[in-house]
């Protein structure tokens, strides 16, 4: 579960205040151009104001806009053709059935914490379950997607008529929302039953990081937590930074000052975004 919590990475925990959030943001020079870097938070409540002095500056001097994946109508309708084609158990097999019996109270009470009914987890594959169960949790505290840095900028930079482009396809990040694996699915599903039950409690640190821009403490709570999951790790981020960074290095030759956002667990530690540029021999700055 650590797995798709990073990957929606980050959510929030409640908020009954108003919240400014000072995220880093990094600058890195290229040979002819120069990228600023944000780490995303995706669905975020309406009370909590990313919107930085630092971030308004670097939003003002780019002219492409780019994210992971693109987020319109075409790319939603293949998202949910995959879901339909990928997401669900063979008829005469049942969810809970698959799972060793010593997980099956944890998944009894993570259903119970979500509200979704059983009966319609019961024929779901175990990724599939673990999201419908968690965006469960998190409709009940009323969380927003649309105040969510990349919804919020994607949709202004084309309304400014600015270049946006992507870093993946939707097919790409089905493949890392998705195990291919069967009994890695289970194992996955398996492990992360304890967090389903308090959702906004596991993420709140997560939060609190990102929002005072505490790298350090970040990268404990993304990274160290994965660590326990190296094939899971390699999949959502070590492989996809790795094959991001020709992209960015293609960009960095253009004449442009290129925005880039991406899941803040991309850009934390000595395998993100930043680092690997740095051991490129780019000058990388925050």
């Amino acid at each position: 579960m650590r797995r798709l919590l990073a990957l929606l990475l980050l959510l929030a925990a409640p908020a009954l205040a108003d919240t400014t959030a000072n995220p880093t943001v990094w600058h890195v020079k290229g040979p002819a151009g120069d990228a600023y870097l944000l780490g995303s938070i995706h669905i975020l409540p309406p009370s909590v104001d990313w919107h930085s002095d630092k971030i308004t500056t670097a939003v003002a001097a780019s002219d492409v806009f780019v994210f992971e994946v693109p987020l319109d109508a075409q790319s939603t309708g293949r998202l949910q053709a995959l879901v339909a084609q990928h997401g669900f158990l063979p008829q005469d097999q049942a969810l809970r059935d698959l799972l060793h019996s010593k997980y099956r109270k944890d998944y009894d009470a993570a259903v119970t914490a979500s509200g979704v009914d059983a009966a319609a987890l019961s024929h779901q594959r175990p990724w599939l379950a673990g999201l419908t169960m968690m965006f469960a949790q998190i409709g009940k505290l009323k969380f927003d997607p649309s105040n969510g840095p990349d919804t919020v900028l994607m949709q202004d930079a084309k309304v400014a008529g600015k270049d946006v482009r992507y870093l993946e396809s939707m097919e790409d990040q089905f493949a890392v929302l998705a195990p291919s694996d069967p009994d890695l699915d289970r194992d996955e599903f398996e492990a992360g039953l304890g967090e389903l039950r308090d959702v906004a409690g596991e993420i709140q640190p997560m939060v609190d990081a990102w929002s005072a821009g505490n790298q350090r403490r970040l990268d404990e709570l993304v990274n160290g937590d994965l660590d326990t999951f190296p094939a899971a790790r390699k999949l959502l981020l070590d492989d996809r930074n790795v094959r991001w960074m020709p992209q960015i290095q293609a960009m960095l030759k253009e004449k442009h000052t290129f925005f880039i956002t991406v899941g803040a667990g991309h850009l934390t530690g000595p395998k993100g975004i930043p680092a690997l540029l740095r051991k490129a021999g780019y000058k990388v700055d925050n």
